[in-house]
């Protein structure tokens, strides 16, 4: 029996999208030609494969047992044919979605687009917003190039590298009537203090640090994204505990000051994440080799 090799990519799309609509728009195919090709490989494989529920589409016990065979046969595919091409970075052309924390789109991403600006112009990133539920962020799908933060539970068909590890200080202002060249546990806990609440996984992290170090905090406001805390840190008495690479930006504002936290708050690491079928992409490893290189620069102590 001849395999139309083509349509097996189109599975795969529609395992890991469950929706016909959004592997349509991932593979850039109409949906109509998506349904064709549904039909074909219904014929190919002699099963329904997938069955229409209200929000989706969900894979039968068969097309579920084919799957990992498949995907598996289309990683060494692409293995055999991404291997073999040429990659000048110099001379590239192409845009790549990534999809990074509050703390790396602050941190990491600006210095990434600069040495990219050096070495690679016409290599251009779309940074799309980052999720606790990976599949939310494309990267599960392969549509998103890169995952960058805390890779926390990721599944089979993910590559996850560890690029650093990042500790934790904290900043009040400059003139804070309270607060002189240090910070004790006792005048940490008599602050109030700005809370980040970022998505992904650090948070939770934080409060366990702190609950294991018995280290009490009284929080004033939460705010969702690190760059909020300069402008309310500078008009307030509070105080702000974050990560120590965002303490050294903040550093540089005279109207702040940066002190090591009055407790062992311990590290959290930072990583990035790839899908499996871009292991031996030229363009894509290039890429990761940049953002680890430029993350193991930044990594010195505060």
């Amino acid at each position: 029996m001849r395999y139309d090799l083509n349509l097996l990519p189109i599975f795969i799309a529609l395992m890991e999208e469950r929706s016909v609509t959004r592997a349509a728009e991932r593979l850039g195919m109409t949906q109509p030609a998506l349904s064709n090709a549904l039909s074909r490989l219904r014929v190919m494989l002699r099963d329904q494969l997938f069955i229409r529920e209200r929000y989706g589409i969900q894979p039968t016990a068969v097309a579920q047992e084919l799957a990992p065979g498949i995907a598996e046969a289309l990683a060494r595919l692409d293995d055999a044919v991404l291997g073999q091409q040429d990659f000048d970075p110099a001379k590239a052309d192409r845009l790549l979605t990534i999809a990074p924390n509050g703390y790396v789109e602050f941190v990491l991403v600006p210095a990434i687009v600069a040495r990219l600006r050096q070495v690679a112009p016409g290599i251009r990133l779309r940074l799309t917003p980052y999720s606790n539920d990976l599949v939310e962020t494309g990267i599960t799908s392969g549509t998103t190039a890169l995952v960058l933060g805390r890779i926390v539970d990721p599944p089979d068909n993910l590559v996850v590298q560890h690029l650093m590890d990042e500790g934790l200080a904290c900043v009040v202002r400059a003139d804070h009537p309270e607060v002189g060249d240090t910070l004790t546990r006792e005048g940490f806990e008599r602050l109030r203090h700005v809370n980040v609440v970022p998505p992904g996984r650090m948070r939770a992290g934080l409060f366990q640090a702190m609950a294991e170090q018995r280290l009490r905090r009284e929080v004033a406001i939460s705010v969702t994204n690190f760059f909020a805390v300069a402008e309310m840190v500078a008009v307030t008495d509070y105080c702000a505990t974050l990560p120590e690479l965002i303490c050294r930006r903040l550093a540089h504002d005279p109207r702040l000051k940066v002190l090591p936290s009055p407790v062992d708050l311990g590290t959290f690491p930072v990583e990035m994440a790839w899908h499996v079928r871009y292991r031996h992409d030229p363009a894509h490893r290039w890429l990761r080799s940049l953002i680890a290189e430029v993350a193991g620069r930044m990594v010195r102590p505060l």
